[in-house]
């Protein structure tokens, strides 16, 4: 089964807002997923988390996490390496007290390394994660996106080999490589290309519980510049979710539309026709 996500409590929350009241309207707005944005902070309080998931459950509602955006496993400085992992267990960690299923993260820059060596880089600081899943985060998918630049680990062969070496599942993108690709995978031969490759790595089954974000997209020669709605953008969206259907594609697709719940619905409106 396919969840159709927002990405954030929906614009027309009332207030006071926040996540648990997000989560009541996107119920009432017939949205059954949302990502909850932890981009600038992780939050601590126990308790609220607590009511986030205890809301989550009765309303039916399966909840992802964005980590924070200030992330780099690539890091020249020890301690901005050591401040990214710690990020991103903590993003772990309140996720898995939540109920969040999956953990979006923006995983490593190249700076002045090559692709191979900062993977390397990656895949170091991934090992030392992973020692805390059973005591952290059991439940909970640590999900490398792939990413919209190229000066950003992140393409889909990186994050598949990746995740296939630790047991985990990617947050792919398909904006972003559209804008990373500057205009290339945006039909459905091409998302034919990359679910297969995505089968390929980590599994048959692998396609029935995927973690993906997809919106309309700005981008240039080097490549995303910022997310646009739908309507306003490049992406042959209607095709996209088709495929989605068509594959039998589940777990959550996150819309990261500016327009929030409008092309949130407008997506579902589309995948149950």
């Amino acid at each position: 089964m396919l969840r159709i996500a927002a990405a954030g409590s929906p614009m027309s929350t009332p207030s006071p807002g926040g996540t648990v009241e997000g989560i009541k309207q996107a119920h009432s707005l017939g949205i059954n997923a949302l990502e909850v944005e932890w981009v600038q902070r992780v939050p601590s309080n126990l308790e609220r988390m607590e009511q986030i998931r205890k809301t989550s459950q009765e309303l039916d509602v399966k909840l992802t996490v964005h980590a924070p955006y200030f992330i780099n496993l690539n890091a020249d400085d020890p301690s901005k390496l050591e401040a990214s992992k710690q990020r991103i267990l903590n993003a772990l960690s309140m996720a898995e007290l939540c109920g969040a299923v999956s953990v979006c993260v923006h995983p490593a820059f190249y700076l002045k390394n090559t692709p191979e060596e900062a993977f390397e880089s990656v895949r170091t600081a991934t090992a030392e994660i992973m020692s805390f899943k059973d005591s952290l985060f059991p439940n909970t998918n640590l999900a490398y996106e792939t990413m919209g630049k190229r000066t950003q680990f992140g393409t889909l062969e990186e994050v598949l080999k990746i995740s296939k070496e630790f047991g985990i599942y990617p947050c792919v993108d398909f904006a972003h490589l559209h804008a990373r690709s500057n205009g290339e995978l945006n039909s459905v031969d091409e998302w034919d290309e990359m679910l297969d490759m995505y089968k390929e790595y980590l599994g048959d089954n692998s396609l029935s519980e995927m973690h993906i974000h997809y919106s309309g997209i700005e981008y240039t020669e080097k490549g995303e510049r910022r997310h646009l709605p739908l309507k306003d953008s490049d992406a042959n969206w209607q095709d996209f979710v088709q495929v989605l259907k068509e594959r039998k594609v589940g777990g959550v697709l996150v819309c990261e539309s500016p327009v929030m719940e409008q092309d949130t619905l407008l997506m579902i409106e589309e995948y149950d026709k």
